[in-house]
């Protein structure tokens, strides 16, 4: 499956991240949360570095952008 994901928010936790998950996944819509391996591996972000991104279907952006808090 050639599926194109786009990012939909930027948390500044894993904690974070997760709740967007849930929230989104609850509401029928696929998320991966993609995060840069230094900040898994020390647990923190620093000029992008280490930056997580929650990820959509492109054809779910615009569904998933209205359920997240502005």
């Amino acid at each position: 499956m050639d599926e194109k994901w786009v990012a939909v928010s930027y948390p500044k936790t894993p904690a974070e991240a997760f709740i967007i998950k849930g929230l989104l996944e609850s509401e029928g819509i696929p998320v991966f949360i993609q995060q840069e391996a230094i900040g898994k591996a020390y647990g923190m972000t620093l000029d992008g570095l280490g930056q997580i991104k929650i990820l959509v279907p492109a054809e779910r952006k615009d569904e998933a952008e209205q359920l997240l808090p502005k």
